[in-house]
């Protein structure tokens, strides 16, 4: 089975980063994914979901996120205040795993990640003074005290909680109807994936739960996270529900 955003995406090439010379070369001959306020993926075209690098600016801009090479060709991200024209569609990126390429989806989730990233390290978390972006959007550095952040990445488990015959499942009071799910929780600090497992479910449902077992992970770009998935037996006993589900 695979999971969506597992695709192993572009290279990277993390090397280029720091060579500005590079990059702004890479630019000129660049595709572009351009995303909304909301995380969303603007198209401006039915026959590619990426934009031309030099319609938007014919110098690299400060806040173009490199994401990285296919067969050459250069990827960058963008946030859509860069672009004057209007979308002509737009897609939600869990709606981009039924219809794109899965390598395509793979990088739609690493820009959402790095642009939401990006909106929030505008100001200095140490001294409050304006950031500015470097390594090619991977990082911000504050030139009143010197700190400099990286982005970061969430870790949360989701669990498969089981008898043997029937799965405990769970859903919001703000969800559609019919939309259930299995239990999910971020890991807390100090805390093993194993432990958020057994305590989240305990929290959330009261069921106790024995044997745990990971399964596989996935990125999780709703907005930065990465989750872990696991298998857990719990025999059948009362569910005591908490507030946060029904």
């Amino acid at each position: 089975f695979v999971y969506a955003f597992r695709h192993h995406g572009l290279d990277r090439a993390e090397p280029l980063r720091s060579q500005s010379n590079v990059l702004d070369e890479a630019w000129l001959k660049a595709k572009v994914l351009v995303l909304n306020e909301k995380g969303e993926s603007c198209l401006y075209s039915h026959e590619d979901i990426f934009y031309p690098a030099t319609l938007i600016s014919l110098a690299r801009p400060e806040n173009a996120i490199f994401l990285g090479f296919q067969d050459r060709q250069a990827y960058f991200a963008i946030a859509q205040n860069a672009v004057s024209h209007a979308a002509i569609e737009v897609l939600n990126i869990r709606k981009s795993v039924g219809v794109w390429p899965e390598w395509m989806s793979a990088v739609f989730a690493q820009a959402k990640a790095l642009l939401h990233w990006q909106g929030q390290s505008k100001f200095c978390g140490r001294c409050g003074s304006l950031t500015s972006l470097k390594t090619a959007g991977y990082s911000a550095s504050c030139a009143s005290c010197g700190l400099v952040v990286y982005p970061q990445t969430h870790p949360a488990t989701i669990m498969c909680v089981s008898d043997g015959e029937k799965i405990l499942l769970g859903r919001q009071a703000t969800w559609p109807e019919k939309r259930w799910s299995l239990l999910a929780g971020f890991i807390e600090p100090g805390e093993s994936p194993e432990q958020t497992v057994v305590r989240e479910v305990w929290e959330e449902s009261g069921v106790k739960v024995g044997h745990v077992r990971y399964v596989a992970s996935q990125p999780w770009p709703m907005p930065m996270g990465l989750m872990l998935g696991f298998e857990a037996y719990a025999p059948e006993q009362p569910i005591a529900i908490s507030d946060e589900l029904q």
